[in-house]
């Protein structure tokens, strides 16, 4: 057992990817558990990490959403002689992945809903903020006792930044790859709304809209067939329906808006989402000098 910056103590390896490992911690200075993200020494010894995972810790840090994992601090450690590798300091989020979950097949309808209403919110604090996530999968969303948790913004973006990877390198899961994506084009919230279509689809059905054993097979099927259309299910509202078909839609300007799919979404199953404050214009006058009342709730 370590402690990182005098005050992170590592107590447990809870996850590993190709990048990072995350580890249930404990803050001495404020006593509470805390999940710590250390990049691998492979990813450290590139000259960019450090400024890459600063990146990721003030985008994900901007966003005080109820959906998105909250990130406390930054630091870097030396893990081995002579060099240091950066580490992320995150809420503690205690559950179980969505992919965990669609292992034992499709959700209930009003569940899934619910869970990609929540996502759609948290993605709205994103877009809010200029910022793309990228990578929204199952793997991405913890679900908790309250409510969706999205978590991962280690390759977000700012929108419209292009990849700064070699030239045939897309960043991102293949299966929720947007095809302009596939085909090299920067990251928007279009590209994340794609991705959440193909989550929502996912979580209705069990399985995603295109045949998937390979990734040469999936991005063959993605350039060359449409998505299969979502099944009928018993009981789905038909507006849920109609937006899992427009999030797919291969033009981004056909897919709604993270805000519109949250509140589309929310209403199906009757529940509240947060989303950011939007700023609306000014009541005209009626014809009497009384003001007219406008929608809250732009696109819906």
């Amino acid at each position: 057992m370590r402690t990182l910056g005098g005050r992170y103590q590592l107590e447990q390896c809870i996850g590993t990817g190709g990048m990072s490992q995350v580890w249930r911690g404990y803050d001495e200075v404020l006593a509470r558990p805390v999940a710590v993200k250390l990049i691998t020494a492979d990813q450290a010894a590139d000259d960019g990490c450090d400024e890459r995972v600063r990146t990721e810790a003030r985008a994900a840090a901007r966003l005080a959403h109820p959906n998105v994992a909250g990130v406390y601090d930054f630091g870097t450690a030396a893990f081995l002689p002579g060099r240091e590798a950066p580490y992320i300091v995150m809420e503690l989020v205690d559950g179980a992945t969505l992919a965990d979950h669609l292992a034992g097949g499709p959700l209930d309808w009003h569940i899934a809903v619910r869970v990609c209403a929540e996502v759609s919110a948290a993605l709205t604090a994103a877009h809010a903020h200029g910022i793309v996530h990228r990578d929204v999968k199952p793997a991405n969303v913890m679900l908790t006792p309250s409510g969706a948790k999205v978590l991962d913004f280690g390759i977000a973006t700012r929108t419209g930044e292009c990849d700064r990877q070699p030239v045939g390198i897309v960043v991102g899961t293949p299966a929720y790859l947007a095809p302009e994506r596939i085909g090299g084009e920067p990251a928007t919230p279009a590209s994340d709304m794609y991705a959440l279509g193909v989550l929502l689809y996912q979580c209705l059905t069990g399985r995603l809209p295109w045949p998937y054993d390979t990734a040469e097979r999936m991005l063959h099927a993605r350039r060359h067939t449409q998505p299969e259309p979502l099944p009928p299910v018993d009981g789905l509202a038909p507006e849920v329906a109609e937006l899992c078909a427009r999030c797919l839609a291969t033009d981004p300007d056909e897919r709604p808006s993270s805000l519109v799919a949250a509140l589309v979404l929310a209403e199906a199953v009757d529940v509240r989402v947060y989303v950011p404050p939007i700023a609306l214009p000014p009541a005209r006058p009626r014809g009497n000098g009384n003001p007219v009342d406008l929608p809250t709730l732009p696109g819906h």
